[in-house]
């Protein structure tokens, strides 16, 4: 049963999301380098030092998250659905009359 929405431009538009957190990746891996500095400021108090780490985490697993729910929904895609739609696309396509 084909779908009514576009496989290819939810692909695409996943394409874009991945390539905009690859531009975003070395900021992301400043900000860690920059908290776990912090981290090592002689005589740190326990619970800055807590706060700190949590911030870490927060930064690595965020952007980890973010990086699997765009596999989760390119998993989702039908399989075959972006192939048989620009197949559709490139022959061109007819309404039907029934």
């Amino acid at each position: 049963m084909p779908i009514k929405w576009s496989a290819a431009k939810v692909s695409e538009a996943m394409d874009m999301v991945e390539l905009q957190l690859s531009c975003a990746q070395p900021f992301i891996d400043q900000a860690l380098a920059t908290v776990q500095e912090a981290r090592r400021i002689p005589n740190l108090a326990g619970y800055m030092d807590d706060r700190l780490g949590r911030v870490e985490y927060d930064i690595k697993e965020k952007f980890n998250r973010i990086k699997v729910g765009v596999e989760s929904v390119r998993n989702a895609i039908p399989e075959g659905a972006i192939e048989e739609e620009r197949a559709r696309l490139k022959h061109g396509s007819t309404q039907s009359l029934m």
